[in-house]
């Protein structure tokens, strides 16, 4: 991946998430620039940690932010550029934000396999009461 500044609008919504979440799995920073709900523009340095879809199909971005130190979310509507840089992630998770990191077990390395993962998480299987 080039270290250049992509555009949001120069390409589809697709393939600015497929560039997000291979700099997830790859564990690669990752600096936006997006615009917050007051319309301002701010750029920052982040560390994706999940990716996930609202009920309405909005994509939400779980990062830690090298700025605050914290975990954020950031619509994809709101980033309007991005690069992935080669530096890897530096900074540890905070405990009460751990449950917004997906496990290891649930990458998927395929289409098939992402839409499997979407399902089970949306549609999961209802668990069995043991008589007692």
């Amino acid at each position: 991946m080039s270290n250049s500044m992509k555009i949001t609008a120069g390409q589809t919504a697709t393939r600015t998430l497929a560039d997000l979440i291979r700099a997830m799995d790859g564990q690669r920073a990752t600096t936006i620039t997006y615009v917050d709900s007051k319309g301002e523009e701010s750029v920052r340095t982040i560390e994706i940690h999940n990716v996930l879809t609202t009920s309405k199909g909005g994509i939400i971005v779980k990062a830690m932010c090298r700025t605050r130190g914290e975990m954020r979310t950031f619509t994809l509507e709101q980033i309007k550029a991005y690069t992935v840089h080669r530096i890897r992630f530096v900074l540890a998770v905070p405990e009460d934000s751990a449950a917004d990191v997906l496990p290891l077990a649930h990458l998927a390395f395929t289409t098939q396999e992402l839409v499997d993962l979407e399902l089970e998480r949306d549609y999961p299987e209802p668990k069995l009461k043991l008589a007692a």
